[in-house]
């Protein structure tokens, strides 16, 4: 596995090693040893499979109870997926890293806790697929606003996005609930 850095050293960017014939290919997407010694020291404990149509917009979203760290992935179409820091004594907080991450190009994104996290779909039946470190707790889930001027995140649009009530309502960062 390559460790591609980000803008965000603790967000790291995964390319797997494929091995491809004309029969199709194999891929290692996860190896907790491996992942523990160069990524994080975590367990994961949910996954989660998605299915969206083109110009879906989920997040950015986040708990403060039950912080999960994600290990996100693609495996049919394509998403913008974003990852926005919210730890407030961090000389990154309030920034964001975004990437595309598709079937294609077989990427995977860790976003460590203390992130919020979203994604836009770039096709129709878009499958994405997560795993948590900590179980989903709707309790203490927070919503970030996607398009808070303040964070500028860049998202590309194709439309308008498709999005929730729930990300609609959103709260812009200066009145967000963040970490320490």
């Amino acid at each position: 596995m390559n460790i591609i850095e980000t803008n965000i050293p603790e967000v790291k960017l995964l390319e797997p090693k494929i091995f491809g014939d004309e029969r199709g290919f194999f891929m290692e997407t996860f190896r907790d040893n491996w992942f523990r010694e160069h990524i994080s020291d975590c367990t994961f404990v949910q996954e989660n499979h998605s299915k969206s149509n083109k110009n879906v917009l989920r997040g950015l979203h986040y708990q403060t109870a039950h912080t999960q760290g994600k290990l996100v992935r693609v495996v049919i179409g394509s998403v913008f997926d974003v990852a926005v820091d919210l730890r407030k004594s961090s000389p990154t907080f309030g920034k964001w890293f975004g990437t595309v991450l598709s079937a294609e190009n077989k990427r995977q994104l860790w976003i460590p806790e203390g992130f919020a996290h979203g994604f836009y779909t770039l096709e129709n039946n878009t499958e994405f697929v997560y795993k948590c470190t900590d179980y989903y707790d709707p309790s203490s889930e927070h919503s970030l606003l996607w398009n808070d001027p303040t964070i500028g995140i860049e998202w590309n649009l194709i439309g308008e996005p498709n999005l929730s009530a729930k990300d609609m309502a959103g709260k812009i960062l200066a009145e967000a609930v963040v970490f320490e």
